[in-house]
């Protein structure tokens, strides 16, 4: 969306109770009987409160995941009716998103779980201001005229939302459905000038990214060995990092995810791919497999990018390649390594409670001039996002390893933490970032360390096509 949201903004029905645990046990409560309502529910309506009170907003999107009837989002909705009631008419509306199964057996669409859930979200107190139907196709006639009556809206207020090549396409096609305007209506929301351009708001820009997807003809390829793929979008931000870099090079990603284990072979896998990316993670599952595929990056020169847990696998690799430090190791997955070179960050030695106490969130990178990470990012300083116990020791980075082509490319303010580590070679891409740059890439302004890795793999696929 273009805008920074603070950690505020994401509300857990786990914060919520353990908040009014907390506010019970400083007696906040009087030694009143807690109840969920009004107690938990007032919290709930607190944090919204709160969250629209601090900030300049015209409007506060609430989304409240999972579906209607499910136990953990009940309380929520509870609280959405109350605040429904006591704020003023015009102040609230309510989008109900719901799937519209197609069925082949019959071939149509079917709108009968809609209208159950629209029933359980009224039983709830809630009537739905705007019904938005997720479908394969966009939604028959028929089925919005059936939907408009079993569910007491407006024929105009069911809006189509069916799959899309390109999911930035959706705010395109909800204009041409006159979402915007109802949206309006119902808010009483009057049109302002803009007085600042911005992707976001400027509708023709958001066109032309738009475009950008649509039009990208060319493929490339990128390998992602890792071991979360039981679920496809275990990686959705690194996928998408990836697609909006390879947009604004005219090219489309053909991801390969490779599910890492003790029987794959590395070299079949990624043999016809035009990059490598190692993928974050945690534990020992799998790790030599993603040793092994940092190995075959640097043995072939194929352009690589590790994130995180990928990152400290390549310095593993290389240690153990080129430095022959046989056993290297994360003291993660082996506390009895010989050569522990990667280990807890000093800050998390002592760390006993686990929740939330990681090196997280935005915090300032400095950059050495002349390395690809500089060459991408063109900044000595600059703000990514981490998520990590374990670090790149630095004191295994030797004489012998920067003559052997190991550069620590960016580290902390204080310079004792390494946040990124390549290669020193004009002729191989080949980065490891501690950090999670893909957390900061937007569709029409992608991340400059993606952007400098597929412009890597286009050179490489490029080049191998010549040889060919």
């Amino acid at each position: 969306m273009g805008i920074e949201i603070h950690p505020s903004n994401n509300i857990t029905s786990g914060q919520i109770y353990l908040s009014t645990i907390l506010s019970e046990r400083k007696g906040k409560f009087l030694g009143r009987t807690v109840q969920l309502i009004p107690h938990v529910t007032n919290m709930i309506k607190d944090r919204l409160k709160n969250i629209a009170a601090s900030e300049n907003l015209d409007v506060l999107l609430i989304e409240c995941g999972g579906t209607v009837g499910d136990l953990e989002s009940s309380i929520f909705l509870e609280a959405f009716r109350q605040l429904r009631l006591e704020l003023p008419k015009g102040h609230t509306a309510l989008v109900h998103v719901t799937l519209i199964p197609y069925s082949r057996a019959v071939g149509q669409q079917k709108s009968k779980p809609t209208q159950h859930s629209v029933k359980m979200l009224q039983s709830a107190g809630l009537q739905p201001d705007i019904l938005i139907g997720r479908s394969e196709d966009p939604l028959d006639p028929d089925i919005k005229r059936k939907l408009s009556l079993f569910s007491n809206v407006p024929d105009v207020a069911v809006i189509s939302n069916p799959d899309l090549d390109s999911v930035y396409e959706l705010p395109i096609l909800f204009e041409d459905q006159d979402l915007g305007d109802f949206l309006c209506e119902i808010l009483d929301l009057k049109a302002k000038l803009v007085s600042t351009y911005s992707e976001i708001t400027n509708f023709s820009a958001w066109k032309e990214t738009v475009d950008l997807f649509k039009n990208a003809k060319n493929i490339v390829k990128i390998g992602m060995p890792g071991k979360y793929f039981n679920i496809s979008d275990s990686y959705i931000s690194i996928n998408e990092a990836l697609e909006h870099a390879a947009v604004h090079h005219g090219y489309k990603t053909d991801l390969k995810m490779i599910g890492i284990d003790e029987n794959i072979n590395i070299e079949e896998e990624l043999k016809d791919c035009d990059g490598i990316l190692l993928t974050p993670g945690f534990g020992e599952r799998a790790v030599e497999g993603m040793i092994k595929c940092a190995e075959y990056a640097m043995e072939k020169k194929i352009p690589f990018l590790g994130i995180c847990y990928g990152a400290q696998m390549f310095f593993i690799a290389f240690c153990r390649k080129y430095l022959g430090l046989e056993g290297a190791h994360s003291s993660e997955i082996n506390p009895n390594t010989p050569y522990p070179v990667v280990d807890l960050l000093e800050s998390q030695k002592n760390v006993t409670e686990k929740g939330g106490t990681m090196r997280l969130g935005g915090i300032k990178i400095l950059v050495e001039e002349g390395t690809r990470l500089f060459e991408a990012y063109q900044k000595r300083e600059i703000i990514e996002r981490f998520r990590h116990r374990y670090h790149i020791i630095s004191h295994f980075i030797t004489e012998e390893a920067r003559n052997k082509g190991l550069v620590v490319s960016s580290k902390d303010e204080t310079g004792e933490i390494i946040n990124s580590i390549e290669l020193n070679s004009p002729d191989h891409f080949m980065v490891g970032t501690q950090f999670h740059p893909e957390f900061k890439s937007k569709p029409y302004d992608p991340s400059p360390c993606y952007s400098a890795f597929i412009k890597a793999c286009i050179e490489y696929r490029k080049h191998r096509s010549k040889s060919s």
